[in-house]
């Protein structure tokens, strides 16, 4: 890139200046050249501002830098593919809850983002259950959409009608069995994990039970002593007196 050529007016009005002030006071005298020095310089100096603003203000912009956008965390083929429909539906529905007005459809609506991006954040945490969550990715998830977005094209028409009342109710109605099925589809990528959860417990309250450590037995005051104690007890009783 090339350098911007300096304007020569601060070098012309400073030798002008100088010329000028040589003429009119005693340059042989110190006071003389001093001050023919000093009002050169300010006349250049002034000079130079205007040059400067002058050409800044003829100057195109200069564009800034473009930053490159910075590449999306990868979690791995699996899982990256369903992370991307995730926000593309999200975003989609976003876009619909704006666009509809009626309140307990934006509602719902909002429910089915919130529930989308856990199921979406589960594949993250888990992937085994990429598998089924592909299924409501591929099916469940974008019929949904779709219906949404019929929805909303038949609210926007402005007009009432048997077959548009009829078919929008239907879907505020299948909207409230969607986000039953989105839950209990979110539920159920948790059952290998609390199957895991109460293996976990099981074998951990087997080993304290079997270390004496479960506490189940330790400080019973109600248990009676057995023979064999009762009888220690009267020995250790026998040799103190």
């Amino acid at each position: 890139m090339s350098r911007p050529k300096k304007s020569p007016g601060p070098v012309y009005a400073f030798a002008l200046t100088w010329l000028i002030l040589s003429l009119m006071l005693p340059m042989y005298k110190l006071a003389g050249l001093a001050a023919v020095a000093v009002v050169s310089l300010a006349v250049g100096f002034f000079a130079g501002t205007l040059a400067k603003k002058r050409q800044a203000k003829f100057e195109p912009p200069q564009p800034e830098p473009v930053k490159e956008p910075e590449p999306a965390k990868s979690y791995g083929p699996t899982v990256d593919p369903i992370v991307a429909d995730g926000k593309r539906a999200i975003g989609e529905m976003g876009r619909l809850y704006s666009s509809i007005q009626d309140p307990g459809v934006r509602q719902k609506i909002n429910e089915l983002m919130r529930i989308t991006d856990k199921i979406t954040q589960d594949a993250i945490a888990d992937p085994s259950d990429v598998p089924q969550i592909k299924k409501f990715m591929n099916y469940y998830l974008p019929t949904t959409i779709k219906l949404l977005n019929s929805y909303d094209r038949m609210g926007s028409q402005g007009i009432e009608g048997d077959n548009l009342t009829k078919s929008m109710k239907s879907i505020e109605d299948m909207l409230d069995t969607a986000i039953a099925a989105y839950k209990k589809q979110l539920d159920s990528l948790f059952a290998d994990q609390a199957m895991d959860i109460e293996t976990d417990i099981q074998v951990m309250n087997q080993m304290l039970d079997r270390e004496g450590l479960s506490g189940s037995r330790d400080f019973d005051v109600t248990a009676q002593p057995s023979m064999d104690d009762s009888a220690q007890i009267s020995n250790e009783n026998n040799l103190k007196g």
